[in-house]
């Protein structure tokens, strides 16, 4: 029994000596290792049985590194990768360089067109040669540049630069030659923007219209000889709500583009956004939204003088009225104050069609009875033309003549030049 007891007190100051041993605070066996460094089986590859990548130790990224400029994350003592600062990403698709030639498997050639003849004698735009590009791209669409085969389109001021198929080298050939020809050189085109309070000047002009096939709805267009256009217009500007929107001599030149514009800002209350700092605890937020027309007529002469293309482009854009909304913005002073915005009643009007005429003709295209826009204090932009009742917008039927005037003369060489559309504003009249 004595011997019993001796051994299990035996027993009892080992396990107090152990728990000692394992309550003090672990050291380094290493000289000048920091206190509390973690130890695991990851630190001794002797140790078998461990995976060192599946170790439970602490992540080695720490946000807090002195060494990380601003509070950046360090991976295994280096700065983490900022993908804003890293070089050129990767492709994901397969590139090459190819074979350094032009593929032709649809027989491309290369063709080069001096344009010098055109561009030198444009004065007043700093790229002359966009109209060129302009016109090929009408002439042949935009998909043939974009799609199989391979196509190059380039252009600058003395060169005009093509890589396609033979066939589309010919009408190319064909619009580059229609801006370099001497006749091309001094043609101009007269171009008037009228409107009419009423359509029916169409029931006494009927017998000298000619229609003419136009795509957009609502949207008419005639070919008059000009005897007969002299005599409709003459009979037009005799009539009270006869009003022109253009200069009477309002000249283009051949293969440039003129815009009639006439356009407004209207400010209008958009929205109101709490303010507890300033009185009257709310502040308005303002807009402007703009209203007015916009003509860009661009013509092109054929090589042999004798046929007319123009692509003619009208936007109209009218505020109808302003719709208000009442709003709450409650403050500690008046908890029931209340503030209105306004929702803009918009009406638009968008067309953009192409024509071809005999040169001895004149085109008239009507418009119909479009949105005429009017301002916020109450005058007409149209100089005359009644104001309508509050309930209803005001409409207009929209005519527009063209007329080839052939050779510059020294009274047509004031004529406006546009290479690429410089608007020519004439406020107040619409």
């Amino acid at each position: 029994m004595l011997a019993r007891r001796l051994a299990l007190l035996a027993v009892a100051f080992a396990f107090a000596a152990a728990a000692t041993v394992w309550g003090q605070t672990p050291t380094s066996d290493a000289a000048g290792a920091p206190p509390a460094t973690w130890r695991s089986a990851a630190d001794n590859p002797s140790v078998s049985g461990t995976n060192a990548e599946a170790v439970g130790a602490p992540s080695q990224a720490t946000a807090s590194d002195p060494a990380a400029p601003n509070g950046q994350a360090t991976v295994g003592g280096q700065q983490a990768s900022d993908p804003a600062g890293e070089g050129p990403r990767r492709p994901i698709a397969k590139v090459s360089t190819g074979t350094g030639q032009l593929p032709n498997e649809h027989g491309q050639v290369w063709r080069e067109y001096d344009i010098s003849p055109y561009t030198l004698r444009v004065a007043s735009t700093a790229r002359p040669e966009q109209a060129i590009v302009d016109w090929v791209l009408r002439e042949t669409g935009y998909e043939v540049w974009h799609s199989e085969p391979l196509a190059i389109l380039s252009a600058n001021g003395r060169t005009f630069r093509v890589f396609h198929t033979p066939q589309m080298q010919e009408v190319v050939a064909d619009v580059v030659d229609r801006f370099v020809s001497s006749e091309a050189q001094t043609h101009g085109f007269g171009l008037r923007v009228v409107t009419l309070s009423h359509p029916n000047w169409r029931a006494r002009a009927q017998r000298l219209l000619q229609p003419v096939p136009v795509q957009t709805p609502g949207v008419q267009a005639w070919l008059l000889e000009k005897e007969d256009a002299a005599i409709l217009l003459a009979e037009l500007q005799r009539r009270s709500d006869y009003r022109e929107h253009s200069s009477p001599h309002l000249l283009v030149n051949n293969g440039q583009s003129s815009v009639v514009s006439a356009t407004r800002g209207r400010e209008y209350v958009r929205d109101a956004v709490l303010r507890t700092d300033s009185w009257p605890g709310f502040e308005p937020q303002t807009a402007v939204v703009d209203e007015g027309f916009s003509l860009e007529f661009s013509p092109l002469l054929s090589v042999d003088g004798r046929v007319i293309d123009a692509a003619i482009k009208c936007e109209i854009d009218q505020v109808e009225k302003m719709v208000p909304v009442s709003l709450e913005v409650p403050t500690a002073v008046a908890p029931r104050q209340r503030t209105k915005i306004e929702v803009p009643q918009m009406s638009h009007f968008r067309f953009h069609e192409r024509f071809r005429w005999p040169v001895e003709q004149v085109l008239l295209v009507g418009m119909g009875m479009v949105a005429l826009p009017i301002p916020s204090d109450g005058q007409s932009l149209v100089p005359g033309l009644p104001l309508p009742l509050p309930s209803s917008a005001p409409r207009a039927d929209l005519l527009v003549f063209v007329e080839s005037k052939g050779g510059e003369t020294g009274q047509e060489k004031r004529m406006t030049q546009t290479g690429r559309p410089e608007a020519t504003t004439y406020r107040g009249r619409y």
